[in-house]
């Protein structure tokens, strides 16, 4: 270690929002730290009238078959076909459970727990080919990292291909118009993941949703039992998918704001890509040198292992943190 600044970032690769991790790397770094590792809405829902439910009681079925059908309204789909978990971190994990004998293979690149979920990887130019051979595929879309966005009609040409696809739709709140929810009706071999603490920036809540056929649904809810989210989960989540001047709104600050953040990394000769205006994925030959940069200004993006010119930047909530981003890239 020279100067405070570590020789090893292995302990911030596997995921963003690794803040505790990097005060201990960087102690001398300015605080607050600003945290643009993770693609996680800066603007949380966080209307006045918050529900309070009573988390001396378990939650009631009613409650919970609720919380889904509010979901599968504003996903486009039936209630029948949506089941509430955890985390979507953990279904993932559940998803050899759920699927057939067949291997699961993740798409890379691509999120961490999809690899550790799977027993091989296949790049995305043979996925139809793998799923004929009928293998199970798991891949995000919008991808992560790198926010790339495939349309609905080339998903759709290769659904039923053979095996099934599992597509971790994350990102699917930010990016309007791009859930194949709203497009699967019957039986067809496909698992869609969604992600409720991303949009609405409320992550350490811990819920999220899979959207399946109906017996896909009953097996999850079978392993999960009878109370798979707590009764915040159910309250706060109900209550949010129905706000839909509050989703309206945000929608169009995140696209303003994802603007705002091109702009100024143009300035600094950085190109940030990605469809998804959660985050942007710049390639540089000095991405390290950036990181380490910005970490001593007590800002945080996002390394990665095995793409050494890769950084991601989470979305600025404000003027002010653009501010300090600007300012931290200028004095390089």
């Amino acid at each position: 270690m020279t100067q405070g600044i570590p020789d090893s970032l292995a302990e911030l690769w596997r995921h963003g929002g690794r803040l505790d991790e990097a005060m201990r790397l960087f102690p001398d770094s300015p605080r607050p730290w600003l945290d643009l590792s993770t693609g996680i809405n800066p603007r949380a829902w966080s209307p006045p009238d918050l529900p309070q439910p009573d988390a001396r009681a378990l939650p009631t079925m009613a409650a919970l078959r609720g919380l889904e059908a509010a979901a599968a309204d504003w996903f486009g789909t039936s209630p029948e076909r949506v089941a509430a978990v955890p985390g979507s971190d953990l279904l993932i994990r559940l998803l050899p459970q759920l699927l057939p004998r067949a291997p699961l293979l993740a798409v890379v690149p691509g999120y961490a727990s999809h690899l550790e979920a799977a027993v091989g990887a296949v790049s995305l130019a043979d996925v139809a080919k793998s799923l004929r051979q009928g293998d199970n595929l798991l891949f995000a879309n919008p991808s992560n990292p790198e926010g790339h966005l495939l349309g609905r009609a080339e998903l759709l040409d290769i659904v039923g291909q053979g095996g099934w696809l599992v597509l971790d739709e994350a990102f699917a709140d930010a990016t309007p118009g791009s859930s194949l929810a709203p497009h699967l009706h019957g039986e067809e071999p496909v698992i869609l993941l969604r992600s409720f603490g991303k949009f609405f920036g409320l992550a350490g809540l811990r819920l999220g949703f899979a959207i399946a056929p109906p017996a896909v649904i009953q097996r999850l809810r079978a392993l999960l039992g009878d109370w798979p989210v707590s009764a915040h989960a159910i309250a706060w989540g109900t209550a949010a998918y129905r706000d839909r001047d509050w989703i309206t709104q945000t929608q169009a600050f995140l696209g303003r704001q994802a603007a705002a953040l091109d702009a100024l990394l143009a300035q600094h000769g950085l190109a940030g890509d990605g469809a998804c205006p959660l985050f942007r994925l710049v390639r540089h030959q000095d991405a390290r040198a950036i990181f380490r940069r910005l970490a001593r200004a007590g800002i945080l993006a996002r390394p990665f292992e095995h793409q050494p010119d890769w950084l991601r930047f989470g979305l600025p909530a404000d003027d002010d943190a653009l501010s300090r981003l600007r300012q931290a890239l200028a004095h390089g």
